[in-house]
């Protein structure tokens, strides 16, 4: 729709109902980029796919993985993509050719892995039963730097029995989900016990621990300013959470607080959280729920529940809110799926021309007294000559570009090769000039259709079946 015909600014913040369905494979999770032009979603499969949000079609598909994608990071200029998967494996690809920038390997699957908001050549990584890792990837070869999920103890008194204790019950103390704070300069993680650890990411060393949830802590996610932290831990409640500016010079690790906002929960039914997500300004906060196909919208000002989302009559996992509107993208888990819901927005014609009114029935038009004189065909051709006369500059750029988007900014560039760029798997060729819809369950059209039983008496049932 032409961007001048909404009235996007007299809608709601947050969506109504579902707009649009897309699909490449089995989609398991899903990230904007900063501008929120493009999705990125991960795959089953290890593939990861990029979409254009303007014509919802693929922009792009990166191939590296072999195991589910668990996670993916864009960098704040948007030409980098880091991708996570349960196969050891993190990406950083260049989105400008689709290249493998740079590839990490790691001694244990990944939780989830979050580039620095500054500099794409740090990230941070969570492993499944191992401690958490920061990464430079400035070089070829990635550098490693192991962090803590326990803060140290101060047990130097005490007997070697009792430190041989704290020893075990800080081995089974494990990093769970971890984000970098606004600038940078600390990250924010959540353990297995419960615990939210902010650790200096120069020195590597945790300056403030404390217990926030009964749960392990699954999802951690920042709001645009980085003040705002929202907590989605196993104890069924989603909690948020006034982070301190710990960019101060005067920090002192002492006096750091993190004072609870809100907690959100079923009260009645005693749902569990799949995944949360905060709104583009950070005024709501969106959940998906376990063994539920609802999605829940609070106001977190006063944390009421605004609204419960109706969409397909599936569990939906991973969701994200677009940066810029009120949009939201989840997976479903079933069909992998990618569903959005957004608000529907009413034409508004008056922006091409201010005079226009809209009106319930017909109105009779009095014309303007000179509006149709016939002027002379000299008068009217020197019109046309003092026009042509005129210079146009058709050099100089404005700031924009007349499209109000930074020039500067990269764009991914357009790929002509359809057999890259298609949306594929929903139809499998079956023989010449047959297709079929696949089915939720299958992933490689091509194999099952060779798994078919090559016999006459097949054939002509699925011959007979497709003409009823």
């Amino acid at each position: 729709m032409n961007l001048l015909l909404s009235d996007d600014y007299l809608l709601q913040d947050y969506p109504e109902n579902i707009t649009n369905t897309i699909r490449s494979g089995h989609s398991t999770c899903v990230r904007f980029n900063r501008n929120g032009d493009y999705l990125a979603s991960g795959r089953v499969d290890g593939t990861v796919v990029i979409w254009d949000l303007e014509t919802m079609g693929v922009a792009r598909k990166l191939r590296g993985h072999s195991k589910n994608i668990t996670s993916l990071s864009w960098s704040r200029c948007g030409k980098y993509l880091l991708s996570a998967c349960q196969g050891w494996k993190a990406i950083l690809w260049d989105l400008q050719d689709g290249s493998r920038y740079r590839e990490v390997r790691f001694r244990a699957p990944i939780y989830g892995a979050e580039l620095h908001p500054l500099n794409h050549h740090q990230f941070a990584a969570a492993l499944f039963e191992e401690q958490p890792v920061l990464v430079d990837v400035t070089d070829t070869v990635g550098v490693k730097h192991v962090l803590p999920s326990v803060q140290k103890r101060q047990d130097a008194d005490l007997d070697a029995a009792l430190k041989e204790k704290h020893a075990k019950e800080d081995a089974k103390h494990m990093t769970t989900a971890i984000v970098y704070t606004a600038t940078g300069e600390h990250l924010l993680s959540g353990t297995t016990k419960g615990r939210l650890n902010i650790t200096d990411a120069t020195t590597r060393e945790i300056i403030f621990s404390e217990k926030i949830a009964g749960g392990i802590v699954t999802t951690l996610r920042l709001t645009e300013s980085g003040k705002v932290l929202l907590v989605n831990a196993q104890d069924r409640i989603i909690r948020t959470f006034h982070v301190p500016n710990l960019s101060s010079a005067d920090l002192d690790p002492d006096t750091i607080q993190i004072p609870l906002e809100h907690k959100f929960q079923d009260v009645v039914n005693r749902l569990s959280w799949n995944h949360v997500a905060f709104s583009a300004t950070g005024e709501y906060v969106a959940a998906s729920t376990y063994n539920n196909h609802e999605l829940y919208i609070w106001e977190r000002g006063h944390g009421s529940l605004v609204r419960m989302l109706e969409g397909p009559k599936e569990e939906q996992g991973v969701i994200e809110w677009h940066p810029h509107k009120a949009l939201l993208a989840a997976c479903g888990l079933e069909t992998g799926r990618i569903n959005i819901w957004s608000v529907t927005s009413p034409q508004r014609w008056s922006a091409l021309a201010p005079d226009f009114v809209e009106v319930e029935e017909n109105v009779e038009y009095i014309e303007k007294e000179d509006e149709f004189d016939i002027h002379p065909h000299e008068e009217i051709q020197k019109r046309r000559l003092d026009q042509e006369d005129e210079e146009v500059d058709v050099v100089t750029i404005p700031n924009d570009g007349g499209l109000g988007v930074d020039l500067d900014a990269f764009r991914m560039p357009i790929l002509f090769d359809l057999g890259e760029s298609d949306s594929e798997e929903e139809f499998v060729n079956v023989s010449l000039g047959t297709l079929r819809r696949k089915s939720p369950g299958e992933e490689d059209g091509e194999a099952a259709v060779e798994d078919r039983p090559a016999s006459k008496k097949a054939t002509g049932t699925g011959r007979r079946g497709k003409k009823k």
